[in-house]
């Protein structure tokens, strides 16, 4: 392959292994041994996973990203809305792998991690296009941008839900989505309240069926966080022990990856070494040819020589005879 190649095939083997394990769970080792290439031409290219993890994002963002661009491009606001929302699910559909990696390290209404911030964008978007649609129906326009997340989070919970189930087809479940959200716009009450039955409501756990005395509440609680404590202990040994057999590991396959790299430089030395005495060995037959050709030529020559001096005397005795 050329470089480019390389890269590109690197690139989508890394992308499958992301959405199905993750990035924590995805190593070096194995993007090389998918790709069926050794971990020097990974970090050759990359530098790491994360260089291939990091080119994944940005291509899955971008393409998301411009497929919302498109459909909101629309002059009607509830084609906007269709258009967006099949921007979505089509995007879940033909690229989910894609859709896998940007939710894998964020849920949509985290707030945090890339799908979170592309939310974000996507409802900075929307959020253009709501206060436009709130200046015309007489709304507050300073309101749009809440309107926008609310508009945004409800379609890329559905696109995760989807991304499992996968029914109904996608344009049925973009038509559901229009139908909530466009006729919730449609009838939207410009001072919206709470009922009485629930301004200043606040709830507060289930109380106990028998009523502990303090004495008993407070050693409870302090059971129960002590069960808490020990709980939060193991799970850190656990986690410790867990960790350092992942080190254990890490470092025992990098021992066997130097040892292997050792025993191919030593095998290839010892090639290189053969193919230089076999090297020698031709030149040195070569040279002996050549000089057993020149002995012949020379040998010939003298023998020519000697001949001819043969002649010169046979001819000068017949002449004085």
């Amino acid at each position: 392959m050329t470089g480019a190649e390389r890269r590109e095939q690197l690139i989508q083997v890394g992308r499958a292994l992301f959405a199905d394990k993750g990035f924590d769970g995805t190593s070096v080792e194995e993007i090389a041994a998918s790709a069926k290439v050794s971990k020097p031409v990974v970090y050759e290219h990359f530098g790491g996973k994360e260089g291939i993890y990091a080119v994944v994002i940005d291509r899955e963002m971008q393409r998301l990203l411009s497929l919302v661009t498109q459909a909101l491009s629309a002059s009607h606001a509830r084609v906007k809305l269709e258009r967006a929302a099949l921007a979505l699910l089509q995007y879940i559909e033909e690229s989910s792998e894609g859709f896998r990696i940007l939710v894998r390290d964020s849920h949509a209404a985290s707030g945090t991690g890339t799908f979170a911030s592309l939310i974000s964008d996507i409802a900075s978007q929307v959020e253009d296009v709501l206060a436009d649609e709130f200046v015309e129906r007489g709304y507050d326009p300073k309101l749009a941008p809440m309107y926008a997340q609310m508009l945004v989070g409800m379609t890329a919970l559905t696109g995760q839900w989807w991304l499992e189930v996968r029914k109904p087809r996608r344009e049925e479940v973009a038509a559901h989505l229009v139908n909530l959200s466009w006729n919730g716009l449609t009838g939207l009450d410009p001072n919206p309240a709470l009922t009485a039955a629930t301004r200043g409501l606040v709830l507060s756990p289930a109380a106990e069926t028998r009523t502990a005395r303090p004495a008993e509440r407070d050693s409870k609680e302090q059971e129960k966080l002590r069960r808490e404590q020990e709980r939060e202990q193991r799970e850190r040994a656990k986690q410790l022990e867990r960790q350092q057999r992942e080190l254990e590991k890490a470092k025992e396959r990098e021992q066997r990856e130097r040892a292997k790299e050792l025993e191919r430089q030593t095998k290839e030395q010892e090639k290189l070494r053969r193919e230089q005495e076999k090297a020698q060995e031709r030149e040195q037959r070569e040279r002996a040819k050549e000089l057993e050709r020149r002995q012949r030529e020379r040998a010939k020559e003298l023998e020519r020589l000697q001949r001819e001096r043969a002649k010169g005397l046979d001819r000068q005795q017949h002449g004085e005879i």
